[in-house]
């Protein structure tokens, strides 16, 4: 691809301007990236790579009927050009063939935007080179993943959105011994040291705990504190449709109690979507302008949910610019009154849960969720770490979880940026306290 990839993308906008016909309209969406991959093992660099790659969708539109494409650009622009004047056709021919889409929504109001956020990153190689100084000794895997994300937005009525952001994102494990390791992550926009130290240092000393030998616990109600990278695994099966308008007029999100106010959550329980603090671009594919803040849940009851333009022309609703899934990408929970050190204490005799994973629900209609502890959990007695504990299964609802057992949440939030890099790096990111939870159920 060319260096500006900004122009070069809003060249090729103008040049699809000359190849519609009559009354026909397209959107079009680049999505690209150029990033530094570096893969680790045993603390030593084993497979390091650059990824540079951008594609762009093109959906063609003619009345209520429209056609969709997409294609990898080549950053040439004779043959870039050649390819989408062949999708184009492609897509008229298709037209006619195909059904009104009584749910098609597109910006049809011109607004412009750019955010270009220039890096303030040293180049990976001197990142990776300081974790791998500190990590000496460690039997370290993980992936650092760094570079700059880039999306861009056009139509045939003259609208522009261009946004273009580097961030960096390193997510780690240090192995102990069986199924027995910590798990760690570092992310955001600038490169700290001292807080990479810190992070390393917190999971060496979880790493010493891990060798001690492991205590195997009863099922039953336990204190527990769940750390923010737990909270995030059950925020995250959360937003796969808690939140969306589509499936609360459809009655089928698993908030449908808080929604019909019949449960509601502790009142320190606030949940945001926060586009304007976030890691994404501030539009959407089909042109519309994100919200900078949606509230989802406000004082612990349901105030809002994440609408989609299709899901606003269906339900005669207003889109705040929600992707086509509904679901928050970049999820902002409101912190507590908890300082971070003292959750030991407040814990007294119970479990440190560092990560969760396999949530999925156990009864979707009344939002009760399964899963497993994983990586770093440990048994507490009187606010102190007595023993690492083997792998329990629990199923709680969140309205107990978030809700009437809810003790406290914690001042001090962890940023978590997506690792995800299926297809593409991802941009959705969240901003996630601790929590200390009362009677959390473990079930084997």
């Amino acid at each position: 691809m060319p260096i500006n990839q900004q122009t070069y993308f809003f060249d090729l906008a103008d040049f699809l301007n000359t190849q519609l016909t009559g009354q026909e309209v397209y959107t079009a969406w680049l999505s690209g990236e150029t990033s530094d991959f570096i893969r680790l093992n045993h603390g030593k660099v084993r497979q390091p790579g650059t990824v540079h790659q951008y594609s762009l969708s093109l959906d063609l539109i003619m009345g209520q009927r429209h056609a969709t494409a997409s294609t990898v650009l080549s950053g040439e622009p004779g043959e870039d050009k050649a390819r989408l004047k062949e999708m184009i056709q492609r897509l008229r021919d298709q037209l006619p063939c195909l059904p009104e889409d009584p749910h098609l929504l597109y910006a049809t109001e011109r607004v412009d935007s750019e955010l270009i956020d220039v890096s303030r990153l040293p180049v990976a190689a001197q990142n990776v080179s300081e974790v791998i100084d500190q990590a000496q000794g460690l039997d370290m895997v993980g992936i650092f993943a760094q570079g700059n994300i880039e999306r861009g937005f056009a139509n045939s009525l003259g609208q522009r959105n261009w946004f273009s952001r580097s961030n960096f994102n390193f997510d780690w494990s240090l192995y102990s011994h069986g199924d027995k390791a910590v798990k760690c992550s570092y992310a955001g926009l600038e490169w700290d040291c001292a807080t990479l130290k810190r992070k390393l240092n917190d999971g060496k000393n979880q790493l010493a705990i891990l060798g001690k030998p492991a205590r195997t616990i009863s099922p039953g109600n336990y204190r527990v504190y769940l750390t923010p990278s737990a909270m995030n695994e059950i925020l995250e099966l959360l937003s796969w449709s808690s939140f969306s308008s589509k499936a609360t007029q459809t009655r089928q999100t698993p908030l449908l109690k808080l929604v019909d106010e019949i449960e509601e959550l502790h009142p320190g329980v606030s949940l945001i979507e926060n586009t304007a603090e976030g890691m994404g671009p501030g539009f959407e594919p089909s042109g519309f302008m994100k919200k900078d803040h949606v509230s989802l849940i406000e004082g612990g009851k349901f105030k809002e949910a994440l609408t989609s333009p299709r899901s606003a022309r269906e339900y005669n609703q207003t889109t705040n610019g929600a992707n086509s899934s509904e679901s928050p990408e970049s999820l902002h929970m409101a912190p507590g009154t908890l300082n971070t050190d003292d959750v030991l204490n407040e814990l007294g005799t119970g479990l440190y849960i560092s990560n969760l994973w396999y949530l999925n629900y156990s009864d979707h209609a009344s939002c009760r969720m399964t899963g497993m502890t994983r990586f770093a959990t440990f048994w507490i007695e009187g606010g102190e770490v007595a023993a690492p504990l083997n792998v329990m299964r629990f199923d709680e609802s969140i309205y107990r979880a978030l809700g009437s057992n809810l003790v406290g949440l914690t001042q001090e939030r962890d940023f978590i940026l997506d690792p995800h890099t299926y297809q593409q790096r991802s941009s959705s990111s969240a901003r996630i306290p601790g929590a200390v939870v009362d009677a959390f159920c473990l079930t084997l």
